[in-house]
């Protein structure tokens, strides 16, 4: 192989946005490079931006008019005088025109070669190839026939059951499961319409489906000199419709006997494709511990931070030094392995609602800290999780010194991790984390099918105890910020009135359950709670911004939550979630808000009807709106006497919490 002549680069130009962009940032700035940023309409106050050290709008928030056009890219590198660009994983990390329009631009592209990206992009040319390399392979058919009477003459030959798949892409689109015959044009048709839409081509492969199989990588990286090595395996057989939720490394039923077989068998396919950089190929391991290549990414992967937590690597630099044609500096025998390390992908989704993705503002992000804890992220309280892009948001990452330590390292990890504001799968990965069959080092990729439906998922409604420190929160918070407005009123005082304690009371929907709460100071920070007919003892025992220690009848709970009104807080206690919304202050704040003649959206709902247009005359008090929203119908009314100046909602829509609704021109000001 003849060696990368040397290319000095001091900038590099991020072809990403999000949590990838920012990571790669992070590296590149500790190598004293300038990193410069890239970022849609969408993307104009996201964390990568303000990370950078120079930032190029490149065009509108849909993905095909911003991030995936090349020349865009490319401009902004001419721009800023950028040097090399590092695309991170999808958008155009696996594109080789895009490799081959950044070298012609005389830009350092900081990945394989593009003809490795194209052939391996392709998994019935890849497969050819690896067939021929001698690397194992899943039986099958990745011919260039295409017509159905072939797919279906071969998938005789296979066996059934059979996986049809898209030889382009991947991530799970594009590939159907048939275990029969009649099945099987169905399927065809419906994988290539699939494969289409997602990746421009509808050509497909036929593989024999190996039931319940664990799904094991290995990182491969490589030199210009030669070099190549294998940095171990990652298993990321815990798949929901075959895209990755946990990843961890080493894979739990990992040999000696079989890593170095699975890792000769990688270093093969690399070699055999002169592969240069991070590469990762991807195999299918089996019950009895035979494997069979299933494809190469030939990119960074999402959960590289499990194998730089085991090998004590940094693979983002290695990817720079290689493509500045530096030689690696470490042999086979130099990789050692230590610990254990496992990675959880934190979506903005709804797992309750057949994982739908969630968008909307974030109100709080609050990561956890401690030892052995990485949290790769691309949010930060304030911004916003937009529709236009892949609703992964975060990694959690834990590494121990077993794969007991590092799972319950993990566990709590996402616990004392908070985000309010947007739904997300926190409390599933949890749940995936302390089964059973997933401690116990079992999972398959069949494991979240078989264990994970639509009951499972359900949301629990918040109960007794969970309501009673809501309000006793809520209760403080309101406390606390009357007495900051107050003058000289006497500590003896607080939570008296009139020579008596003050009962509070509150309303929430528990589930289908409308619920009365009444919180009474009693003593310091103690108070009793009825929820409905039973009696809570509540005391604070510690309390900061967002964090608290709770005792419920003796029974102490770490609290972390987020109040983004006077009616709604949020909760997350053991990685559970709830939001309440207080009925009580909605009504209060509409009949009492002083005059401020701005109204906004109390929550989140949809808008039944509006009574007023701009111009119309109105009085304090006056209807202006109904929002239905936790199963109710809540009146919006005026806060003064004055006049309707914008309507910015319209019937029939749905309405974000906090959204600007009307505005009012107060009487005085006409």
């Amino acid at each position: 192989m003849t060696k990368l002549k040397p290319t000095p680069f001091d900038s590099i130009l991020i072809a990403n946005r999000g949590e990838i962009a920012c990571r790669v940032m992070r590296t590149a700035k500790s190598m004293g490079l300038r990193t410069i940023a890239v970022y849609s309409d969408a993307d104009a106050n996201a964390r990568h931006v303000k990370m950078a050290d120079q930032a190029v709008l490149i065009g509108p928030a849909p993905v095909g008019e911003s991030y995936l056009v090349i020349d865009k890219i490319l401009d902004a590198a001419k721009q800023t005088g950028a040097q090399a660009i590092h695309p991170g994983y999808g958008f155009l990390s696996e594109n080789a025109d895009f490799a081959k329009a950044c070298t012609k631009a005389g830009l350092v592209f900081i990945g394989p070669k593009p003809d490795a990206i194209d052939l391996m992009g392709d998994k019935a040319k890849s497969k050819r190839r690896m067939i021929k390399a001698g690397v194992p392979c899943v039986p099958g058919y990745q011919g260039e026939k295409q017509d159905d009477k072939t797919l279906i003459a071969e998938s005789k030959n296979i066996g059934f059951p059979i996986m049809v798949k898209a030889a382009a892409g991947g991530g799970g689109r594009g590939m159907r499961l048939v275990t029969n015959t009649k099945a099987l044009p169905d399927a065809i048709k419906d994988a290539r319409s699939e494969a289409t839409n997602a990746f421009g081509s509808d050509v497909l492969i036929l593989e024999k489906a190996v039931q319940k199989p664990r799904h094991v990588e290995i990182q491969v990286f490589a030199d210009t000199y030669g070099n190549t090595v294998h940095l171990g395996e990652r298993d990321c057989s815990v798949q929901r419709r075959h895209q990755k939720v946990l990843e961890e490394a080493p894979c739990p039923v990992m040999t000696d006997e079989l890593r170095e077989a699975m890792g000769a068998a990688a270093v093969k396919a690399a070699k055999d494709i002169n592969y240069v950089g991070a590469g990762t190929v991807e195999f299918m391991l089996d019950s009895a511990g035979e494997f069979y290549f299933l494809e190469m990414n030939t990119r960074l992967q999402v959960e590289h931070p499990v194998t730089e937590m085991i090998a004590g690597l940094d693979l983002v630099e290695l990817q720079i030094r290689v493509a500045r044609g530096e030689k690696l500096e470490m042999n086979q025998n130099d990789i050692a392995l230590n610990g254990h390390a496992i990675e959880a992908r934190l979506y903005a989704e709804d797992p309750s609602v057949d994982f739908l993705p969630a968008t909307g503002p974030i109100n709080l992000w609050q990561p956890a800290t401690g030892e052995g804890i990485r949290i790769d992220a691309g949010i930060e309280t304030g911004g916003e999780v937009s529709p236009y892009y892949d609703p992964m948001i975060a990694k959690v990452i834990a590494h121990g010194h077993t794969r007991e330590d590092a799972r319950q390292k993990l566990i709590k990890a996402l616990e004392e991790t908070s985000l309010f504001g947007v739904k997300t799968n926190k409390s599933f990965l949890i749940d995936v984390l302390s089964h059973d069959e997933f401690a116990q080092g079992n999972a398959t990729t069949a494991f979240i099918g078989e264990n994970f439906n639509a009951q499972a998922l359900a949301v629990n409604p918040a109960s007794p105890n969970v309501a009673a420190i809501a309000a006793v929160l809520q209760y403080e918070q309101v406390r606390d910020h009357a007495m900051a407005n107050s003058v000289d009123v006497a500590c003896q005082l607080i939570n008296w009135s009139s020579g008596s304690k003050i009962t509070t009371p509150y309303t929430y929907m528990l589930g289908e359950t409308k619920t009365m709460l009444a919180v009474t100071p009693q003593c310091d920070q103690a108070y009793s709670v009825s929820v409905g007919e039973e009696i809570l003892n509540v005391e604070m025992l510690k309390r900061t911004a967002h964090q608290a220690l709770i005792s419920v009848e003796g029974a102490r709970k770490q609290v972390f939550f987020h109040t983004s009104s006077n009616e709604k807080i949020s909760l997350s206690m053991d990685g559970v979630e709830h939001t309440l919304i207080n009925q009580n202050a909605i009504y209060a704040s509409a009949e009492d808000a002083g005059g401020a003649g701005t109204i906004m959206a109390p929550m989140h709902g949809a808008l039944l009807d509006v009574f007023v247009k701009a111009g119309d005359t109105v009085t304090k008090g006056q209807r202006l709106a109904i929002l239905e929203a936790m199963k109710m119908q809540h009146e919006i009314l005026a806060d003064i006497d004055g006049t309707v100046s914008a309507v910015n909602v319209k019937a029939g829509s749905q309405i974000a919490a906090d959204s600007l609704m009307f505005e009012l021109i107060s009487e005085d000001n006409n």
